[in-house]
């Protein structure tokens, strides 16, 4: 990403605005801040964005609802940046349409590392990958379709996003409360045994490339190339 990319940074403590704007011109974004949804509203009416991070306790217009209005007219990635750690909290934020959460405190590396990964979700995976391959695991993202050794793998839908959602966040560890909210409708019966489930097949099926679907016990998944 360059400086044609506009992030909008949305929090009420002023020392974090200019962190994370700091860190953000570092790697050649165009950052634009807000210290309440207030603000955030206009720019987002009047500037083209393409990245929010933005807190959640506010007052007036709180994280939660500004998300829950950016997502009622459009699908610009929002990435929570927030104190509000708890389980709860973090799968409201992912309800309401949020591409990642960071807790804080965080490291300012790490979080952009989750821009990144989210960007890329974005927009990388359509607008010049449309063919991937990590040795001899190849994905035609136009076609939907996977190969291992060039043999093709027949995965069902679910299998199929949930490999491409991995691998288009390489290195990212997810949660399975998060990958339910992502690929899963959450407010059906579905347990964190659906997401072990839908891993161990689709392992399988992947063969000698299963390898790159990797569990971090005690956290989630997460897709690694670098094994």
């Amino acid at each position: 990403m360059n400086s044609t990319t506009n992030i909008l940074v949305v929090d009420d403590e002023k020392e974090l605005l200019q962190l994370v704007g700091t860190f953000l011109d570092k790697e050649g974004y165009h950052v634009l801040t807000a210290s309440d949804g207030y603000e955030a509203t206009d720019l987002l009416a009047s500037e083209p964005i393409d990245l929010v991070i933005l807190d959640i306790m506010m007052e007036g217009i709180d994280g939660f609802e500004l998300c829950k209005r950016i997502r009622e007219t459009s699908q610009i990635p929002v990435v929570m940046l927030t104190a509000k750690s708890s389980e709860e909290d973090r799968i409201r934020g992912l309800k309401l349409g949020a591409d990642d959460y960071v807790v804080k405190p965080f490291s300012p590396r790490e979080l952009m590392a989750r821009v990144e990964a989210v960007l890329r979700r974005m927009k990388g995976g359509q607008a010049d990958l449309h063919r991937v391959e990590v040795e001899e695991l190849a994905i035609v993202l136009d076609a939907r379709k996977v190969f291992v050794k060039d043999e093709l793998v027949n995965l069902t839908r679910k299998e199929y996003d949930l490999l491409v959602f991995l691998y288009e966040s390489k290195g990212q560890v997810f949660t399975r409360d998060h990958l339910l909210v992502r690929l899963w409708n959450p407010d059906h019966n579905k347990t964190h045994r659906t997401v072990d489930t839908h891993i161990k097949t689709l392992r399988l099926k992947l063969t000698s490339a299963g390898r790159f679907v990797q569990t971090v016990w005690g956290v989630g998944y997460k897709f690694e190339d670098s094994v």
